[in-house]
């Protein structure tokens, strides 16, 4: 009964924002599916065009590498860092999540021009390079597939630091202290209690992570080369180069799936997790 109860409530708290986000998301995700099959002209057009073009193809496989390497790379060094940070007093830890907040008060856009000038060929970090070797250093970091993956990771890392810390904070002291007495060595620690305790907030994590580097777009832009363009640039191409807005709606449609299909296996792990 009382959970039945717990159920209704939650239903109730989250149905007037999920009406607002449908009320407001309905209508233009609606004329994009319009849109990609041609408006009144309905055809596969868009569609057929796309799966043979070799463009697309190459553009969706770069897409997959980016966004899994991205989400990969900030969900280690998140983790660290939310292990970090649970193992801090509870002033220490505060003063900790302000830094790690920092980037959210900064755009992306601007934070993409500061690293041109950090990891450009003439930027601060081959300055130090340069410097500390005696001679000439000029490391490739940006214009290319690292740059995009060092301005994504800069920018989702945060994304995966706060579920996870608020999983490690839940972690009862007295099942440390309990695998301790029975002689558990920290690695074993960690491999049997922290880490599956943790799967909750580790989920949640790899699925913000995941939605927000499939649609990537000024990061790649930027900070990357012509190879390393995605989907999103993809849809750009199409409405400012060709102006086929066919095709244009036709990648986002193809997007949005791709991000349903990434976010379902992780929602059902989620749900047995709970």
């Amino acid at each position: 009964m009382n959970r039945a109860a717990e159920l209704r409530g939650a239903v109730a708290f989250v149905t007037p924002a999920t009406l607002i986000t449908l009320s407001i998301l309905a209508a233009p995700l609606l004329y994009i599916f319009y849109t990609s099959f041609g408006g009144p002209d309905f055809s596969f057009r868009a569609y057929s065009d796309l799966l043979g073009s070799a463009l697309f193809r190459r553009t969706l496989s770069t897409t997959l590498i980016i966004a899994l390497s991205a989400s990969a790379l900030s969900l280690v060094l998140g983790y660290v860092i939310a292990l970090h940070l649970a193992r801090q007093t509870p002033r220490r830890r505060s003063l900790y999540m302000v830094l790690v907040l920092l980037p959210f008060w900064t755009s992306v856009l601007v934070k993409c021009y500061a690293f041109t000038v950090i990891l450009g060929r003439s930027g601060m970090v081959n300055e130090f390079l340069t410097w500390v070797s005696g001679s000439q250093v000029q490391l490739a970091l940006i214009l290319n597939r690292i740059g995009v993956l060092i301005g994504m990771t800069n920018y989702l890392t945060p994304f995966v630091v706060f579920p996870v810390l608020a999983s490690l904070m839940a972690i009862d002291d007295s099942v440390y202290r309990a695998a301790s007495v029975m002689g558990a060595k920290p690695v074993r620690i960690f491999r049997t209690v922290t880490l599956p305790l943790s799967l909750p907030g580790i989920i949640a994590g790899l699925s913000s992570v995941l939605v927000m580097a499939l649609g990537f777009f000024i990061v790649p832009a930027l900070l990357g080369g012509p190879r390393d363009a995605m989907l999103s640039n993809l849809v750009d191409f199409y409405t400012r180069e060709t102006l086929d807005w066919s095709m244009a709606a036709a990648v986002g449609v193809l997007l949005l799936g791709m991000v349903v299909l990434a976010i379902a296996p992780l929602s059902v792990l989620r749900r047995k997790q709970s």
